[in-house]
């Protein structure tokens, strides 16, 4: 029964989206506020996990009020919290503080356990993983459903513990697994850079709260309070403010991307980590790159659509790629960089709102527009 209703899901998600799969973008108009929503796991009667006598609900609650206190000093951000004190909150309850303030981040923050000393952060978005580690730690934070009344019926026969449970759920979230794998990395990157923690990297997992917001989401398991070391520090006011800093600092420059239309390069940065973040300048004039082609880069998905202009809002020339587990969708294909900087404007008025501008080379190898372009 409950794989007919996944499936039954799974149809109904394709009737509903088969046109815009891979267009729903978030708009940005000049004077509006980018809304973060910052999500404290656990709570209330919820401790989470108590690894060397710690309370993940209280480190994570810290860690959220300290990112959100970096971001409330910038004047065009918003932020938001599902909690702001020592509350319970059924999952379905943060999800949709998210949607109903149609926010343009989702980020839920949490400490991680393990019954050796593994040690290291490590950020999810929504997907299918075929990882028992990390299913495990899927299972974990999905099992506060069953402190909730009626789960059965606020889940829709959800089981935490059931891998056919996760067959569809990630077709919710799709449209935006590329800005949330980039925001990932950012955040990954920010650990490392900035605050010299392990990185255990960005992953893919079935989480209920990922699920149901529809916009960018991530959830950062900020270390494991079971290990001594990293317990110690992320029990204390010095390690949790380093780590929300590392945090606020990355959704500034998912921010600057996304509302500069920047491309973002997720991984590599600079010595201090810094991901760097590429300007995609108007020229005046005609510039001819001899032996590159320009693309702009419309959408991601998971699901390989056929590269008809009804799939696209009508836009034609339309070219599909398969890069780290996803269809990468772009339109048009240049050398002439005035010419790709017009394409990128046709798509931005059809709605692609964060679309950007790639580069390849001779070989149709994806090079940094920054290395192009000077």
């Amino acid at each position: 029964m409950r794989i007919l209703l996944v499936f039954s899901i799974y149809l109904t998600l394709v009737a509903f989206t088969v046109n815009d799969t891979c267009a729903t973008l978030t708009k940005y108009p000049p004077n509006k506020k980018f809304k973060v929503v910052l999500d404290a796991g656990h709570g209330g009667h919820d401790s989470g996990n108590r690894g060397n006598g710690y309370f993940e609900k209280n480190i994570a609650l810290s860690i959220v009020l300290a990112i959100g206190k970096e971001l409330e000093k910038i004047p065009d951000v918003e932020v938001i919290y599902t909690r702001k004190n020592d509350v319970f909150l059924e999952l379905w309850e943060r999800a949709d503080i998210a949607n109903n303030a149609n926010a343009d981040l989702f980020i839920s923050v949490h400490c991680n356990a393990h019954s050796s000393q593994a040690i290291g952060t490590e950020t999810f978005v929504l997907g299918l993983d075929g990882n028992a580690k990390n299913m495990a730690i899927a299972k974990k934070e999905n099992s506060v459903i069953f402190l909730e009344e009626n789960y059965e019926e606020k889940y829709e026969g959800f089981d935490p513990n059931s891998p056919e449970s996760s067959i569809g759920l990630e077709l919710m979230q799709e449209e935006y697994l590329d800005q949330s794998i980039n925001l990932a990395g950012l955040i990954e990157n920010a650990f490392t850079g900035k605050v010299k923690r392990k990185s255990r990297g960005v992953k893919q997992q079935i989480f209920w709260v990922l699920h149901r917001s529809v916009m960018p989401s991530v959830l950062v398991e900020t270390g494991f309070l079971t290990n001594t070391s990293e317990g110690e520090f992320l029990n204390s006011k010095t390690g949790q403010e380093k780590m929300a800093q590392a945090i606020a600092k990355a959704v500034q420059e998912y921010k600057k991307s996304i509302q500069s239309n920047e491309a973002v390069y997720a991984t590599g940065g600079n010595e201090d980590g810094e991901v760097e973040v590429i300007s995609n300048p108007k020229p005046e004039k005609d510039v001819i790159y001899d032996n590159v082609t320009f693309k702009v880069q419309i959408a991601a998905s998971k699901r390989k659509l056929g590269t008809k202009s009804y799939n696209f809002k009508g836009l034609k020339d339309i070219s599909r790629v398969k890069e780290d587990g996803l269809f990468k969708y772009f339109y048009g294909a240049t050398s002439n960089y005035a010419v790709v900087q017009r394409l990128l404007e046709e798509a931005k008025d059809k709605g692609y709102d964060s679309a950007y501008i790639v580069s390849f080379n001779k070989n149709n190898i994806k090079v940094p527009l920054n290395e192009v372009l000077n």
